[in-house]
């Protein structure tokens, strides 16, 4: 089975996430800015990016392979810096290039998430591996979703949200947030909790059991309070001019 074969695998199963993360390579990515005394064959079969000519070069790469290319040349270098951007880390960021939404600086979504066209994920968004983000929705700041969650389309995912991931401890069910659904600042959605279409859960609240559609969920544990119907429309319309490219 192919490496994203496994990935998207995982985003259906838990326990093929935690044996895919268990077995994945682990790294150190690194970005280092060399200058010192060089010759092109000093790259000569090396297991990591070279950028850069004569005395000044850029390695890029697994730390675990460039270290001791480093510690053989440490008297040709004058000047180091290092760039880390991970310890030890399991599984790679995803590559950006192939996503049709809005993706601001800071955001940290794992390879193996799914984000939907025109999607808008604000600075400091956390998407783990599974997640899926559907068309149109927006993932504000400091928001999490965690592996597996499913967002519908249409939504909004308030500032520092939480939607519980089903890694550790273990579950089967992940959270699903239908379409058209609000998600209000802080609120926290658990495992296996389903939130149904239009529906809109309240700034703060703590969603332990399933919500209907149609309706306002508020408190700790959430409750419905009323129909969305009785709610004034500007006050949980979706903006889709936020949403364009």
């Amino acid at each position: 089975m192919t490496r994203s074969r496994r990935i998207q695998k995982a985003g259906q199963d838990f326990r093929v996430l935690a044996d895919l993360i268990s077995r994945s390579k682990k790294t150190t990515p690194c970005r280092i800015y060399l200058q010192g005394t060089f010759t092109d064959g000093d790259f000569t079969g090396v297991h990591f990016q070279t950028f850069g000519t004569g005395d000044f070069r850029i390695l890029i790469g697994d730390y675990a392979e460039i270290k001791p290319w480093l510690a053989g040349r440490k008297k040709r270098v004058r000047s180091i810096y290092s760039e880390i951007a991970a310890r030890h880390s399991a599984l790679p960021m995803l590559d950006l290039r192939k996503v049709n939404a809005r993706i601001e600086p800071g955001a940290i979504i794992r390879d193996g998430a799914k984000i939907g066209r025109d999607c808008v994920i604000m600075m400091g968004a956390v998407i783990n591996i599974g997640a899926e983000i559907g068309a149109r929705s927006m993932i504000d700041m400091n928001a999490v979703c965690g592996a597996r969650a499913i967002v519908g389309k249409n939504c909004h995912i308030g500032a520092g949200a939480v939607l519980a991931g089903v890694l550790e401890p273990p579950g089967r069910v992940p959270v699903v947030i239908e379409d058209n659904v609000l998600v209000g600042a802080n609120a926290v959605v658990l495992e296996g909790v389903r939130v149904g279409r239009g529906s809109v859960v309240a700034a703060g609240a703590v969603v332990i059991s399933d919500i209907p559609a149609g309706v306002v969920a508020a408190g700790s544990p959430a409750r419905v309070i009323k129909k969305t119907a009785d709610v004034d429309p500007s006050k949980i319309a979706i903006v889709g001019k936020l949403r364009r490219r």
